[in-house]
């Protein structure tokens, strides 16, 4: 059973097509990356699939609840943080799970259960009577996502979690991540960092409001066609303009930190032979820009 499942999801705000006929199908109790850059469509969809926002056109079905017709119960059975992370700064950190505890009713034993279960997961029980404002970004992140799971749901939403936050966080921001997942939870998370999105059972990939690519990490890469070659520089722009003024027979080519990105049929091999270049085995930021550039050329086309 699948704990998302979209048909043609599609926004509209005005002329504009924010999200464009966009299918999920994502298995409970796995990690769904969704990537995309700025203003491409991501947090969009998650309003849509948490019912924040109607959808234009399209359907879709979420733990097995219709999202047009069932969005109050689906509201009971997700979980969602955002990158602004929803937290009152003037409470401190056990105010906040306590003012959640009452939106979600939990009451009794389970209330003060779950609020413990939390404080323990984010490592706060030394902290619980600070203010959350004098929290740092990486405790607050930890109290948010407590906060947005405090009702145990068995889906889960977070959108640019890991945003504004330092790499120890990120990675243990991660961690609990996995842990929720191997608990059964399936996770949703946007994200604009690929090394994040290794990690994930699959990924999704949205550019202008369409979904382009959408499959696990090592099916992307395996699926690249051609070498990929990369060529070592200290001017990258210069490498790259005197490589594209050449213009070789190359499926893609693009500056990469130091150095310039080469996709060639393996045939056009001996094109680069005056190079220092190794093969190498493609990034996902390599198959993002690949799959983008493709885009790009089918809507000229």
């Amino acid at each position: 059973m699948y704990a998302v499942e979209t048909e043609n999801l599609t926004r509209v705000f005005g002329d504009f097509i924010a999200v464009n006929q966009v299918n999920l199908k994502i298995p409970q109790g796995s990690i769904y990356g969704f990537l995309g850059p700025n203003g491409s469509g991501k947090s969009t969809t998650i309003r849509m699939l948490c019912g924040i926002l109607t959808p234009t056109r399209g359907n879709g079905r979420l733990l097995g609840l219709d999202l047009t017709t069932q969005g109050e119960a689906i509201k009971e059975k997700i979980g969602y943080m955002s990158q602004k992370f929803s937290l009152y700064d003037d409470l401190s950190v056990l105010q906040n799970l306590e003012f959640y505890a009452g939106l979600y009713s939990l009451t009794g034993s389970r209330r003060q259960e779950r609020i413990e279960a939390m404080l323990a997961m984010a490592g706060l029980q030394e902290r619980q009577d600070d203010l959350t404002a004098n929290l740092s970004g990486g405790w607050k992140q930890r109290l948010a996502l407590g906060c947005s799971i405090l009702h145990n749901p068995p889906l889960l939403f977070l959108d640019e979690p890991t945003g504004g936050v330092d790499p120890k966080s990120r990675r243990m921001f991660w961690d609990i991540i996995y842990q929720l997942a191997h608990q059964g939870t399936t996770v949703m998370v946007t994200t604009h960092f690929m090394d994040e999105a290794e990690h994930c059972d699959a990924i999704g990939f949205i550019y202008e409001g369409t979904l382009i690519a959408d499959d696990t990490p090592a099916n992307l890469k395996k699926n690249l066609p051609g070498l990929l070659l990369e060529i070592p520089t200290q001017d990258p722009m210069g490498l790259f303009t005197t490589l594209a003024a050449r213009q070789m027979d190359v499926l893609d080519i693009y500056p990469y930190g130091t150095s310039v990105h080469i996709l060639i049929g393996e045939e056009r091999l001996v094109d680069y032979k005056e190079y220092d270049y190794r093969i190498i085995r493609p990034s996902l930021e390599d198959i993002f820009v690949y799959y983008v550039k493709s885009k790009r050329k089918e809507m000229v086309v």
